[in-house]
């Protein structure tokens, strides 16, 4: 692993496991800790401060969360999706938003409703940017999403894509990492804000599930360049 992922944790009030967890956890979203990466737990205890006992914990959640995988006798490694598990998961994630779009549509508020135009010009901003980066573009759809989830108003909806979170901005982030991706967002997000301001349940349920679709695509195809990375790391370590 590549000594300067500056993982070290600060000793503040959050428990440190969660901290480091935390961390790690950001580390593999931001593609600083990359898909098929070994993770081995000397160099971790070294550039976090930590004791081997919490990297096992933190790294067992990481494998709960569908992050990492472990490869008997070799170790942990940062989590390469395969195809079809992706798949799955964008199917999954398109009915529930699709869901929650409806919800938003009945129950947000006017208020709500402007709320989602303000993230979107955010989103718009971002693209926008020369010098924007695929983790500034994250941050900005996820707080698009709490936007849509909180005025959906449905709890079961969102700890669903909660519980799917970590692996789903992990799918958005080899997206968006697609040449051409961002501007397609835009407009694909501007299709869903449009159809919530004119109260069209059916035509943001559509968007919605459009968008999702073509970050299937995208997402699918930046897959594919991992997996041939991946293939390589796995070969080395005998796998």
């Amino acid at each position: 692993m590549s000594g300067d992922l500056s993982l070290r944790v600060g000793r503040v009030a959050a428990p440190l496991r969660e901290q480091v967890l935390d961390v790690l956890r950001q580390a593999i979203l931001d593609f600083r800790l990359k898909p098929g990466q070994r993770l081995i737990e000397r160099e971790l205890i070294e550039q976090t401060g930590v004791s081997r006992t919490t990297i096992r914990e933190v790294l067992r959640q990481l494998a709960a969360e569908g992050l990492v995988t472990t490869i008997p006798q070799k170790g942990a490694i940062v989590v390469v999706p395969s195809a079809q598990e992706a798949a799955d998961l964008y199917e999954v994630r398109a009915a529930l938003e699709a869901l929650a779009c409806r919800r938003f549509v009945r129950r947000a508020t006017d208020e709500q409703v402007k709320q989602l135009r303000k993230s979107f010009r955010e989103i718009e901003r971002l693209a926008k940017r020369r010098d924007s980066d695929v983790q500034e573009m994250l941050a900005a759809k996820d707080d698009f999403y709490d936007v849509l989830l909180d005025g959906a108003g449905n709890k079961a909806i969102r700890e669903t894509l909660d519980s799917l979170r970590a692996r789903v901005r992990l799918l958005r982030a080899t997206s968006l990492s697609q040449q051409g991706r961002s501007a397609g967002t835009v407009s694909e997000i501007r299709d869903i804000v449009r159809a919530a301001e004119a109260r069209d349940e059916d035509a943001m349920a559509a968007a919605c599930e459009y968008h999702v679709n073509q970050a299937a695509r995208s997402g699918l195809s930046g897959l594919a360049e991992l997996d041939d990375e991946a293939a390589n790391v796995l070969e080395a370590l005998g796998a």
